[in-house]
C-alpha cells in the first residue's frame, strides 16, 4: 500500500473567517439564509450518506445504475490515468470508476477533493488498501477557493456525482463550472450527475423523508453555528421544510423558528431575531432539462461528449471535455 499524501487548506481558522462571514452576512439578508456547505462537519457528513440510503432519495440508485451500465466506455473514451473527484465524500460509488480505469490498465492515482476532513481520510486509506500501487492524493478545501490546489498528474478525468452541482443556482453555476474548466488542461475530461427535472411530489418526497433523516442534517447547520461561534440556537425550535420552486426548477429547504425567539451569536458579537413562523433558506437544489446541460458546460469551454440518462429518465450522467482557450 502507498501511504496517501493529503493537503489539507481548511485549517481551523480559515473556517472560523469564512463561518463567520457567510453567517454575518446572511443572516441579515431577507428571508434569511445559511450556504448549505456549512452543513457538512463530521456529523453533517454522517447524516447525508444516511440520506443517500432511503428509499426515498433516488439520486445515488439511479446514478449508480448509469455508472455500472457505462463506465467501461467512458473510461475508455476519457483516456484518463487520473481520477480527481470533486465532493468525494466517502467514495462508495468512486469504486465502479477506478474498477473501469483499472479494466484497461490506466489507473494510475486517485485525488479525492472534499470539504470535509474525516470521510476523505477514510476514503484515502480504504482505496489506497485495495488497489494495489494506486497514489491517493486527497485534497481537503473549499469549492470556491481550493480548485487551483488540485495536483497535476496526466490526463485526468474530474468526476462530481451526485448532483451537487444542482446547489449553484445559474449566475453562481456559472461561476463554479468556470473555476472547474480552469483547473483543467486541456484534454482532461468531466463526468458530472444532474438530477433532471420531473414530478414535482417525487422531487420533494427526496428531501423530506418520513424517518426526519434530512431534516436532522437541516438543523445539523445550526448546531454547527453553535459549536464553532458560540451561538445558541435551539434545534428543536426549528422545523424543516422542503418544496419545489417552481420558477426556479429547484428545490428549496428551508428552516421554519416554530415560535419567537432571540439567538445571541458570542463570536459574531450579534443577536437576531425570529418570529413565530419565519423562515430561513438553508439549500437549493437546481433540476435540469437534458436539452440545457451541454449549452451550459460550452459557456465555460466544456464540449459536452455524450449524455447518458438511467432506465426511469431520473438522473443524468454527461462526459465533457475541456477544450483549448
Amino acid at each position: 500500500m502507498i501511504q496517501p499524501v493529503i493537503d489539507n487548506h481548511l485549517d481551523s481558522a480559515w473556517i472560523q473567517r469564512t463561518l463567520r462571514a457567510d453567517v454575518a452576512e446572511g443572516l441579515l439578508l431577507s428571508p434569511k439564509e445559511l450556504p448549505s456547505k456549512w452543513f457538512y462537519d463530521d456529523r453533517g457528513s454522517e447524516l447525508f450518506e444516511q440520506i443517500t440510503r432511503l428509499p426515498e432519495y433516488y439520486p445515488t440508485r439511479r446514478e449508480r445504475e448509469i455508472l455500472q451500465r457505462e463506465m467501461d466506455v467512458i473510461a475508455k473514451r476519457s483516456g484518463a490515468e487520473t481520477v480527481v473527484e470533486l465532493g468525494s465524500g466517502t467514495s462508495e460509488k468512486t469504486r465502479i470508476v477506478l474498477d473501469a480505469l483499472v479494466a484497461i490498465g490506466r489507473l494510475g492515482c486517485y485525488v479525492p477533493f472534499d470539504t470535509s476532513e474525516a470521510p476523505l481520510l477514510y476514503a484515502a486509506n480504504m482505496l489506497a488498501q485495495a488497489y494495489q500501487g494506486l497514489t491517493v492524493h486527497g485534497v481537503v478545501g473549499d469549492f470556491e477557493h481550493h480548485l487551483g490546489y488540485i495536483p497535476d498528474g496526466g490526463c485526468r478525468l474530474f468526476v462530481m456525482l451526485g448532483g451537487t452541482i444542482g446547489n449553484f443556482l445559474p449566475p453562481a453555476r456559472k461561476k463554479f463550472l468556470a473555476k472547474v474548466a480552469d483547473a483543467m488542461h486541456p484534454g482532461d475530461s468531466l463526468l458530472m450527475g444532474f438530477d433532471l427535472l420531473k414530478d414535482h411530489d417525487k422531487l420533494v418526497a427526496a428531501y423530506d423523508d418520513p424517518e426526519g433523516v434530512t431534516a436532522a442534517f437541516n438543523r445539523n447547520v445550526l448546531a454547527v453555528i453553535n459549536h464553532r461561534l458560540d451561538a445558541d440556537f435551539v434545534l428543536e425550535q426549528f422545523a424543516h421544510e422542503a418544496f419545489f420552486n417552481f420558477d426556479e426548477e429547484c428545490i428549496e429547504m428551508w428552516l421554519r423558528a416554530t415560535q419567537y425567539q432571540q439567538v445571541t451569536i458570542k463570536d459574531l458579537d450579534m443577536e437576531v431575531e425570529f418570529i413565530d413562523g419565519e423562515r430561513m433558506r438553508t439549500e437549493v437544489s437546481a433540476k435540469f432539462r437534458p436539452e440545457n446541460i451541454a449549452p451550459e458546460l460550452a459557456e465555460v469551454g466544456l464540449a459536452t461528449e455524450q449524455l447518458w440518462t438511467d432506465s426511469l429518465g431520473d438522473f443524468a450522467l454527461s462526459l465533457s471535455r475541456r477544450v483549448q482557450c
